[in-house]
């Protein structure tokens, strides 16, 4: 018997550690395994710090991962995420317990459920000058509501990327940008218009704002949360919505910005390839997805396309030459 307590509290001190992964990755994998470990504690009664590896076999995971669609009500993506974290725990098992090898590798087999590929959301352009003329800029609130929607639409930052920005991540003069540490750790650098560098510039001047400063805080000048971002966007799509009345048939969130910023890059002619690196993405896969999500790339290939010869021609109803293929039809 192995018990699960010093495997998991060596996945965290010594694998995870070793990784140097992100506070989010390791917020993301300690959920998981709350979660985990409350299901199996209200299914057998037996404490967390009782439980042995064997005990969270597939039979059980599976159950679990059941219970995250049927009960929590959790999407196929945050089950695959789910899945994922359990994933990396017993990867990390397989060296510390060789002698559950059978059972590690029972778990491991769990395949990825496959679920419906949505379009991206994103706002055209029509729509991002409604939200971004919703803001009062004649208030200090107003003007940081509208830089940080606007550094948003035009990088394309993350969430976390953008409200984790400091005064001395925004450079100006020549070659204006803002630069972060992003998802992976990845460090990059991600170019400003001259308007807004200066309305940036302009901004940080009056606030007489030190290097080390939230570049968007809140009013007591602590950093502006997650929720924080969503509340703002929320009151000002309500505005927005007046004089735009499409914006209202459309779930936005802060991450639209960013794929409303994909959109506009796609549309200006930009390779997938650049935009993949103007966002950070690991890889041109996550990129494809707006090629899929922009009709207009589509109508310009369908206009460029001739019918076929002899397309106008009535099409013929297909008939089968036997009774046996014809049964093989019906079926």
């Amino acid at each position: 018997m192995t018990a699960l307590a010093p495997v998991l509290e060596g996945f965290f001190t010594d694998r995870l550690h070793a990784l140097r992964a992100s506070q989010h990755t390791i917020a993301g994998y300690r959920d998981t395994y709350r979660l985990l470990l409350r299901f199996v504690h209200q299914r057998t009664g037996r404490q967390p710090s009782q439980l042995d590896l064997s005990e969270l076999d597939a039979t059980v995971i599976g159950a679990f991962l059941d219970h995250l669609e049927a009960d929590r009500a959790n999407s196929i993506a945050t089950r695959n995420v789910r899945m994922a974290a359990i994933r990396a725990l017993f990867r990390y098992a397989a060296l510390r317990c060789p002698e559950h090898a059978a059972l590690i590798q029972r778990v491991l087999a769990i395949p990825t459920k496959r679920g419906n590929r949505q379009l991206v959301t994103f706002l055209t352009r029509i729509e991002l000058t409604a939200l971004l003329e919703a803001p009062d800029q004649t208030t200090a609130l107003g003007r940081r509501d509208y830089l940080l929607l606007a550094v948003a639409v035009q990088t394309g930052l993350r969430l976390t990327e953008l409200t984790g920005l400091t005064c001395a991540d925004a450079v100006f003069g020549p070659g204006a940008h803002v630069r972060c540490t992003g998802k992976g750790r990845k460090e990059r650098i991600t170019p400003l218009t001259k308007p807004l560098a200066r309305q940036l510039g302009r901004w940080l001047t009056d606030r007489r704002a030190a290097a080390h400063d939230p570049l968007f805080p809140t009013m007591h000048g602590n950093r502006l949360s997650s929720d924080a971002v969503q509340r703002l966007l929320a009151k000002h799509l309500a505005v927005a919505a007046g004089n735009c009345p499409s914006l209202t048939t459309k779930h936005v969130t802060p991450h639209t910005l960013r794929h409303s910023c994909a959109m506009n890059l796609l549309q200006a002619g930009i390779d997938t390839s650049s935009i993949s690196l103007w966002l950070g993405h690991a890889n041109t896969r996550s990129t494809q997805a707006y090629l899929h999500a922009d009709l207009t790339i589509k109508e310009r290939a369908l206009a460029l396309t001739a019918p076929p010869e002899g397309s106008s021609r009535p099409a013929k109803r297909y008939r089968p030459p036997d009774r046996l293929l014809a049964f093989l039809e019906a079926l």
